[in-house]
């Protein structure tokens, strides 16, 4: 039987420079829910990349002295080390300089304007550099840009506009009949209330100030704005075409997720859709505008000097580490925060102590009663029940947490179970049964239940902390798949080896 397919996308990295650890979060977040749904039985799609056009690309090549193209295949360079670093397994890596990108970009320009949705003008207003993006004077906040919060700058020129306007009454129906194209709620509210309520404005859609961008095919003096350049990548990468698109992209579209930060959601859920409108496209099934991660609870940035770069502590602590903290940290709706003393008491809490000191001294427990060898006796009492019920619920809840994008919850599922068998060993003393030969059967019953606790979490553990899952995988000696409970199945235990160390902080 053929696999239902799932795309997911993430939005694609800005090519200004290496990404901090908070711009990592939404490839991280689509690696665990894409690796999820492969375990789920879905055929998986994840693509992520580069945004490398744009008028900061071009002053920051400037500043190095270097052509722009030399410039963003360094930082392209960076950001798929940075990604290989976090273990993510993405299908696609697209760059916006890739030629089949470029000459599509160019196709759907001409068939908007065809359409008449693109008409030519001049633009007279607010520009935010590092943003790219046009504002009123009534949507600057005490006078900066609402989105960075720097200054902006008058500008007038010509430009070719996207006709937004024309969308209005669709967007209106999107957002108040379709709760569940945007998560979270919050920023359903925000986009309606600060953006569509008040009207929409045409789009600025094409530049005439600077040159690194994709040339507008009918008129050369203009380049592709990068928003539209940029969006577009979602179906340009998987074949779509307005002269007859790719087997792949009929297969593929529409998105069944789209992973970006809080920041772009404006770009994502209002202009994206009118494009796809424009073009005769379905819409992604659903957008997801996750929050921050703070440091210290400030926002990341060079001018702070408050910068945290995710390869610097996978190399100091491990990538699942790392993968661990950024997943368990940020909520749907709640900015995460991250100093290096959170980090430090958070792995020496739930990773050392609660995963890593409950494998040990189990597989240690079974190899030193059993010869390694355990399996189910059945030799019950009254705690055994809520530990198996656990057990046994466990999927459902992660599967719960991952479908309603409660990622964090979800993950935090699996810890309260690590912890429940924590607890079981404490009520029902092994080493006390051991010393009992009539307790034996009892013994084996109890190891083979907490056995059965890491199997099921260690599998569980797989979208979030891959290299870990297989290290209990590997110590457990059974690769049994299922996801939940299994009352008849065996263990012929290897060593067991410290998954993580704890962390002196003296020390570090």
């Amino acid at each position: 039987m053929e696999k239902e397919k799932y795309y997911i996308t993430t939005a694609i990295a800005y090519t200004s420079g290496k990404p901090h650890i908070g711009n990592t979060y939404d490839v991280v977040l689509a690696d665990a829910i894409a690796r999820f749904k492969k375990l789920q039985g879905y055929d998986v799609y994840f693509q992520t990349g580069t945004d490398e056009h744009g008028i900061k690309i071009q002053e920051k090549a400037e500043i190095a002295g270097i052509q722009p193209k030399e410039y963003v295949d360094k930082i392209a360079r960076e950001v798929k080390e940075m990604y290989d670093a976090l273990d993510v397994q993405y299908d696609m890596f697209m760059r916006t300089t890739d030629e089949d990108h470029e000459r599509i970009v160019k196709k759907i320009f001409q068939k908007m304007y065809d359409n008449g949705d693109i008409y030519k003008g001049e633009y007279n207003g607010l520009y935010c550099t590092p943003c790219e993006s046009f504002w009123t004077e009534s949507q600057l906040v005490d006078g900066m840009c609402p989105d960075c919060g720097r200054e902006v700058h008058p500008q007038v020129e010509e430009c070719y506009f996207f006709r937004l306007s024309k969308y209005q009454d669709r967007l209106e129906d999107l957002f108040q009949n379709h709760p569940d194209f945007l998560k979270p709620e919050s920023r359903v509210k925000e986009m309606y209330n600060n953006f569509i309520a008040p009207g929409i404005q045409d789009l600025c859609v094409s530049r005439t100030s600077f040159s690194w961008g994709i040339p507008v095919d009918f008129d050369s003096k203009h380049v592709v704005y990068v928003w539209l350049d940029a969006l577009t990548n979602y179906i340009t990468k998987i074949g779509y075409d307005p002269d007859g698109s790719s087997e792949l992209f009929y297969k593929l579209w529409p998105a069944d997720l789209q992973v970006i930060g809080k920041d772009i959601v404006r770009f994502h859920s209002i202009y994206w859709p009118c494009f796809l409108w424009s073009l005769g496209l379905e819409l992604p099934k659903k957008i997801f505008g996750h929050p921050w991660l703070l440091m210290g609870l400030d926002k990341m940035s060079k001018s702070r000097g408050n910068i945290i770069y995710a390869d610097d502590y996978v190399d100091e602590f491990g990538v699942d580490a790392v993968r661990y903290y950024l997943l368990h940290e940020i909520s749907q709706t709640n900015d995460g925060n991250i100093t290096r003393e959170l980090f430090i008491d958070r792995v020496n809490t739930d990773l050392a102590n609660v995963l890593g000191n409950l494998v040990q001294r189990t597989i240690s427990m079974g190899n030193k009663y059993f010869d390694g060898h355990v399996t189910n006796k059945k030799v019950l009492s009254e705690e055994d029940t809520e530990f198996v019920k656990a057990i046994q619920n466990l999927y459902s809840k992660v599967e719960e947490g991952i479908d309603q994008l409660q990622i964090a919850e979800a993950f935090d599922e699996i810890f309260k179970v690590l912890r429940l068998s924590n607890k079981y060993i404490d009520v029902t003393t092994p080493w006390a049964l051991a010393k009992d030969e009539s307790l034996k059967d009892r013994l084996e019953t109890v190891l083979y239940h907490l056995l059965e606790a890491i199997r099921v979490c260690g599998r569980l553990l797989s979208p979030f902390m891959p290299s870990t899952s297989q290290k209990i995988e590997d110590q457990l000696g059974n690769s049994l798949e299922i996801l939940t409970y299994v009352e008849d199945n065996s263990y012929d235990l290897n060593q067991p080896e410290a998954l993580f160390q704890r962390i002196e902080v003296e020390k570090k």
